[in-house]
């Protein structure tokens, strides 16, 4: 199944079913109220939501168009937002760029913070930049919705605990993250609300895409039109997002609607191109000495977006513009 989140004038939204072309919509409104209920009563809700989106598939009830404009993310707010770290070509490149190693246990450690999760943005919703100086980054990744999940021992098929999919721009302040790390109590200002594309998607919807807990898609990054990344999101996930859920249910646990992320989807192939700017500077302070790649300005715009197997684009697109904010 395939879902968007309309704006309704509620915080959060009305839940649609959208065709496998991403093209039309039916209303939901019937079995759920919103994505968060039907995650809240996933058993009951499912078999009436799939039944739903069949008939809307077979063209046999009313659809509209869907338009990316009129979408919300697709969980507007969330109880929680977890992101990790799972490429470790991401964090080799960054910390080798200021002159550091690797983290001890980079390999068998995940990391992962704790975002703000009240306010996220929609898939065509500006990026308001107060102050240029804060050096403004996009980053594509990846995210789990998960349903309830306990603390302790994942079950030997933790998949059934992954609701959903979705696609996002989880944008970083990088000009603020030093002084914010040097206080030894994580990332907070420089971590504003991330955007996320319009289509939540089931495990199902990805096939053979979903293999081992990792998402095998190709994201692409487009930079005033321009592709700067069209990365791999599978192969280079060190840790999949089964690893992931086993770490952080290790002291407690999590409830349904919680998001878990990816992190920067990042390739070693340098054809790949990048999913975020602050890999680009850092590839060219490691060749150069020094980045030429300016972070996000005013006037600037952001697509991402990705592609199955066959071409199709699997969440809709992140399309977004850089506008003042102040």
């Amino acid at each position: 199944m395939r879902f968007a989140t309309l704006r309704d004038g509620t915080r959060d939204g009305a839940l649609v079913v959208v065709n496998s072309a991403g093209s039309s919509w039916a209303s939901a409104g019937t079995i759920a109220k919103h994505l968060q209920w039907a995650l809240d009563n996933w058993q009951e809700c499912a078999p009436k939501l799939q039944a739903l989106a069949d008939d809307l598939e077979r063209g046999s009830l009313p659809s509209q168009p869907l338009i990316a404009s009129e979408c919300l993310a697709p969980l507007p707010r969330a109880y929680e937002w977890v992101d990790g770290s799972a490429y470790l070509n991401h964090i080799v490149l960054v910390r080798r760029a200021r002159g550091a190693g690797p983290p001890d246990g980079m390999d068998t450690d995940p990391l992962v913070y704790q975002g703000g999760s009240g306010t996220f943005l929609g898939p065509t919703a500006d990026l308001g930049l107060l102050d240029e100086g804060f050096g403004l980054d996009l980053e594509a990744e990846l995210c789990a919705v998960l349903g309830d999940v306990p603390q302790g021992r994942l079950p030997e098929s933790p998949a059934q605990l992954i609701r959903l999919f979705l696609l996002a721009n989880d944008v970083t302040l990088r000009n603020l993250v030093p002084a914010e790390l040097a206080k030894g109590f994580g990332f907070f200002c420089s971590k504003p609300s991330t955007a996320f594309a319009p289509l939540a998607v089931t495990p199902d919807e990805l096939g053979a895409a979903f293999v081992a807990g990792r998402v095998h898609l190709t994201v692409h990054v487009r930079l005033n039109g321009q592709l700067i990344g069209c990365a791999e999101s599978g192969p280079e996930m060190h840790f999949s997002f089964f690893d992931l859920m086993s770490h952080i249910t290790r002291t407690r646990g999590f409830t349904a609607g919680t998001i878990l992320g990816s992190g920067t989807i990042s390739n070693r192939d340098p054809s790949r191109g990048v999913s975020c700017l602050a890999e680009a500077r850092a590839l060219q302070t490691i060749r150069d000495g020094q980045p030429s790649t300016p972070y996000l300005n005013v006037g600037d715009a952001v697509r991402i977006e990705a592609f199955d197997a066959a071409g199709r684009s699997v969440f809709g697109a992140i399309d977004q513009r850089v506008t003042p904010r102040g």
